[in-house]
């Protein structure tokens, strides 16, 4: 038998262990096969997301590709992976416009949570430099990413002019994690947040809009190896308005807008899995 065979079984036997794994049946596996199962439908969403992109720039439409790549991967993903999302409050997510919206953020099933909450003309922000990058940049600017330029440190406020100017003249909304990375939480709670998303929306003037994403750690948890099935509760809190506030006002939004966060986080408690 060759190496090409040798290796064409190794991968079928790989696979097939996985699959199994996915379905339950090798238990200390489990996480694996369903953590493979995930990764395989990011892949296939990115793929969609790149097809989709070509097309919606040719139409003029390039600013609707997250959204709508974000909504596939929640198809997808939730009937794949058997995790669900239960939204409160949805109609704020479109009725707001433009707006920075911002979220908890516990793990990379945050992906899968944003399908269920990524509003239609918002977007992701990016580092200004990688705009330029072949491939990667191609395909942000193709989706319409605002790009931030935070190589300007000395003076935060400068650092969003530009995404300042698309945010107005398209009516770009945008999406930030404050708290900046993973918190992995196993408890209601969240990490401090980073002052970026609210210089911002002062900035522009524009209202935050905060989301509360229940804690899945039943459900999700890297760190102990876990991926069971469940529907996860989100809740969309009012927003909050920034006009007339200035640069001296973000430390009191950041406390205002914690506060009401870890309130409804309390009150939302864990997602419950179901097997």
């Amino acid at each position: 038998m060759g190496i090409g065979s040798l290796l064409k079984t190794a991968a079928a036997s790989v696979g097939g262990v996985l699959f199994v794994s996915y379905l339950g049946f090798i238990k200390p596996l489990k996480y694996y096969g369903r953590m493979a199962a995930y990764v395989m439908c990011v892949l296939i969403s990115a793929t969609y997301g790149v097809l989709l992109s070509a097309v919606l720039v040719f139409v003029g439409k390039r600013r609707l590709v997250q959204h709508l790549v974000a909504r596939f991967f929640l198809c997808l993903t939730s009937v794949v992976m058997g995790i669900h999302m239960k939204v409160e409050n949805a109609e704020t997510l479109t009725n707001t416009r433009p707006a920075v919206f911002i979220s908890n953020h516990q793990s990379m099933l945050d992906v899968l949570v944003l399908g269920a909450i990524f509003p239609p003309y918002t977007s992701v922000t990016a580092k200004k430099s990688l705009k330029y990058y072949p491939f990667l940049g191609w395909f942000m600017w193709a989706s319409g990413s605002v790009f931030l330029n935070r190589t300007n440190r000395a003076n935060a406020l400068k650092a969003f002019e530009d995404a300042k100017v698309e945010i107005k003249k398209y009516k770009q909304s945008v999406f930030m994690f404050p708290e900046g990375t993973r918190s992995h939480a196993f408890s209601p709670e969240m990490m401090p947040f980073k002052k970026g998303a609210f210089h911002l929306a002062i900035q522009s003037q524009l209202p935050v809009v905060p989301i509360v994403v229940s804690n899945y750690s039943r459900i999700w948890s890297q760190p102990h190896n876990h991926i069971s099935t469940g529907t996860v509760p989100i809740r969309v809190l009012d927003p909050v308005p920034t006009k007339g506030l200035t640069a001296a006002d973000v430390d009191s939004l950041i406390a205002k807008v914690r506060e009401n966060m870890l309130k409804a986080s309390t009150e939302l408690g864990y997602a419950q899995a179901t097997s």
